[in-house]
């Protein structure tokens, strides 16, 4: 629409079915499309953020709309650990994230001179944060109140100032509701748009494993990048107030795990291969580090070889010792483990 080639809307673009379908909503209305993709350390897949990146920037190249990735940091963190609405049923302070989220979209949208923003929600979806009156508290909250526009659901709510505007034309917006994804994936089907996360992906807050593992690290005041990256990967076990041990669960976990080793910690490793590699972090006393030792020994393929040394060296150095660790029962392993 040549009226609209001057206007310019803000969306918050996640990789998923449902950004990837608001957008193209909105760009069908002839209206300038910038995407925010906001990257926290919480996104789940890959511990690198590149390969939701690139689903989103291969989303972009497709439909013609500019990508914006924002990386959050410490002032992101602080909210997951202080949230003001509190958490769900783990770690995830749904209502706390989005309105951060959207506080985000409207810097931007200010900074662009965009006339909205726009999401991918759509009513009734996700419990903690999609129940109509959540919606317009999060509106308000977030500094959007009238300028949010939510394409999939717009139907079922009230029209938004662009739309009384005649900026966007409300009969080209959609009615969805609920968890069923049918109709979107049709849509995407319509539109030839084949590039997006499974609904199986998303935040890690709501996995209980990674909550446990995220809470203990808050309790003993740990929140750096190197930190937060690690927990995504292996097995953990808590040896003392000031020690943890990391333990791989196959390759993939070993190659991450010695490519976010420190200097400072001790990797270990039962010699003679079939051993995930382990990176005890904290206190390397004699005691700790015989137990991480029995730990490695017990998940690799020498658990049985009460022979087999375990490598001990620290941090990128090529020089290792060697120990026999005494072995520890699988209720004493379990014991120490946070999950």
């Amino acid at each position: 629409m040549d009226k609209n080639k001057n206007i310019k809307a803000v969306g918050m673009v996640s990789g998923g079915l449902d950004s990837v379908l608001a957008v193209k909503l909105i760009l069908e209305q002839g209206i300038e499309v910038i995407g925010l993709h906001l990257i926290t350390p919480f996104s789940s897949g890959d511990v690198s953020p590149k390969s939701n990146e690139n689903i989103v920037q291969k989303q972009a190249n497709q439909l013609g709309f500019s990508y914006y990735p924002l990386y959050l940091g410490e002032e992101y963190i602080q909210i997951i650990k202080n949230p003001r609405w509190g958490y769900g049923s783990c770690m995830n302070p749904c209502i706390d994230c989005h309105i951060f989220f959207l506080k985000k979209a409207a810097e931007l949208a200010k900074e662009e001179k965009a006339q909205f923003v726009f999401t991918g929600e759509v009513l009734e979806q996700r419990p903690m944060s999609q129940k109509r009156p959540l919606l317009r508290m999060i509106e308000k909250r977030c500094g959007l109140e009238g300028y949010l526009l939510r394409p999939l659901s717009a139907l079922r709510l009230q029209p938004t100032i662009p739309e009384k505007m005649g900026i966007v034309d409300r009969s080209l917006l959609l009615n969805l509701a609920g968890r069923s994804r049918k109709k979107q994936i049709a849509l995407a089907k319509q539109y030839g748009i084949s590039d997006y996360q499974t609904p199986a992906g998303g935040c890690l807050l709501t996995d209980p494993n990674f909550s446990a593992r995220l809470k203990d690290l808050f309790d003993h005041d740990l929140s750096d990048s190197n930190n937060l990256q690690i927990l995504k990967i292996g097995r953990h076990f808590r040896l003392d107030s000031q020690t943890r041990l990391i333990v791989g669960r196959n390759e993939a976990d070993n190659r991450t795990l010695a490519n976010l080793a420190l200097d400072s910690d001790i990797l270990l490793e039962a010699e003679g291969g079939g051993s995930p590699l382990s990176i005890l972090r904290g206190e390397k006393n004699q005691e700790n580090i015989k137990k991480s030792a029995a730990i490695t020994k017990r998940y690799s393929k020498a658990r049985k070889n009460s022979h087999t040394p375990v490598l001990v060296r620290k941090g990128s150095s090529p020089e290792s010792s060697r120990i026999t660790p005494e072995p520890l029962s699988l209720d004493e392993i379990e014991s120490l483990r946070i999950a």
